[in-house]
């Protein structure tokens, strides 16, 4: 057997120790030769100092002005692929005799919502939480599938669906760009279901690039909403939420959207808990109860509620470990944590009924690991909290007896 050697690595050659050498020589004379150059060129009453700080401002405001100029650019390009995406989902339209005359759903030109006057809230305190139907405190009504406007059918594609605007004028309107492009996305879908256009939507596995980042863009946007809202809150922050739902309650596009973008929405759920139970505004619970009504929303699709569930429990479980052992030992505890986490207890409440709703159609049962955890020696939290905490000993006892009286599901 024939052995052969292996070539050992050489290390650096004198040719390469030399280039080495003149790069860090060359560099120190440029230094120098800089710092010469801004001496000769200072003017009076100013010191060395001083006047390399202005040239350093200088040169921060053109990169800035590059930096601005290549994001546009990039959302640019990032518009020509969305709108590429929706030319190649959306085959053609059909003219076929008999179709001329049905009408297509569109939402281009209409609000998806209704938005109230918020004078009256922002006099209050904002302590008033109603229990009004979901999306009632950002102005945006319950029921997301309105009716549209009736358009002809015979136009073509170019003109039923505009192309997308990435202007922004605000902050705010920064959830413009995903906001259109699935709104137009939904619209393919219910003129496909008329039969009026031919839609191919493997084109969304395709190319999972264009359909991941609009969604990170939407859940950002909400996110940073969340993290300091505004009020009153504006259309395209309404109408945000609305496209979310829609989007992810469609039979059709939610296999496609969840199946590329799930991490991000588990990343989203977490991040609204953790603003309900960081909150510590004033007047915070007019934006813990839009909060908590869109986890419930969330929550409607079956993949994100198991999940969802899971997380509260485990945040509830955390919390109520805590609030005993500060008991115990007669430390402090977080109050205001303490009042923020009954959304949390209301949230899981509604979910739970879901889910017993469904269970009992089903009749699924399988115990989830925070299930268990939740369960395990809640009895005796329940009896040492009860005398100095009797509502959040009453909410672990409400939410044990949705875990127990029926068959739950939970990932």
């Amino acid at each position: 057997m024939e052995l052969r050697s292996v070539p050992q690595s050489r290390g650096p050659t004198a040719e390469d120790k030399g280039r080495r050498e003149n790069q860090v020589w060359y560099l120190k004379i440029s230094k120098l030769a800089l710092a010469f150059a801004i001496i000769h060129s200072k003017p009076p009453g100013k010191s060395c100092k001083e006047y390399t700080e202005h040239l350093a401002k200088i040169v921060s405001e053109q990169d800035f002005g590059w930096k601005s100029k290549v994001e546009v650019l990039e959302a640019e390009v990032f518009r020509l692929r969305q709108e590429l995406l929706l030319n190649k989902i959306c085959r053609r339209v059909c003219l076929e005799s008999g179709k001329q005359g049905a009408f297509a759903e569109t939402l281009l030109d209409q609000e998806c919502i209704n938005p109230v006057s918020y004078s009256s809230q922002l006099e209050d305190s904002g302590c008033d939480v109603s229990n009004d139907c979901a999306f009632d405190s950002l102005g945006i009504a319950s029921d997301f599938h309105q009716s549209e406007h009736n358009i002809d059918a015979s136009k073509s594609w170019l003109e039923i669906v505009p192309p997308l605007n990435l202007c922004c004028a605000s902050k705010d309107e920064s959830l413009t760009a995903p906001v259109q492009f699935f709104q137009h996305l939904l619209e393919i879908r219910k003129l496909s279901e008329g039969g009026i256009l031919q839609a191919d939507f493997t084109e969304l596995e395709n190319d999972s690039f264009t359909i991941c980042n609009s969604v990170s863009q939407l859940l950002d946007g909400l996110t940073a909403f969340y993290n300091s809202p505004k009020f009153p809150v504006s259309n395209v922050l309404t109408e945000a939420v609305c496209v979310l739902i829609r989007l992810i309650t469609d039979t059709k596009l939610s296999n496609h959207v969840l199946k590329k973008c799930f991490k991000k929405l588990e990343e989203f759920k977490k991040n609204l808990i953790q603003i309900i139970l960081r909150n510590s505004s004033v007047n915070r619970f007019q934006a813990l109860d839009a909060v908590s009504h869109t986890l419930v929303l969330l929550g409607r699709n079956k993949i994100l509620r198991n999940s969802l569930i899971s997380f509260l429990l485990s945040e509830l479980r955390q919390f109520a470990e805590q609030l005993l052992q500060a008991y115990q030992i007669h430390e402090m505890y977080d109050i205001t944590q303490y009042e923020n986490i009954f959304s949390l207890f209301m949230i899981l409440e509604q979910l739970l009924q879901y889910q017993t709703e469904e269970s009992n159609i089903s009749s699924l049962d399988y115990d989830g690991e925070e299930k268990i955890k939740f369960l395990k020696n809640l009895d005796q939290i329940i009896l040492h909290l009860s005398d100095e905490f009797p509502l959040f000993s009453l909410y672990l006892w409400r939410v044990s007896v949705l875990l127990n009286s029926a068959q739950i599901q939970i990932d």
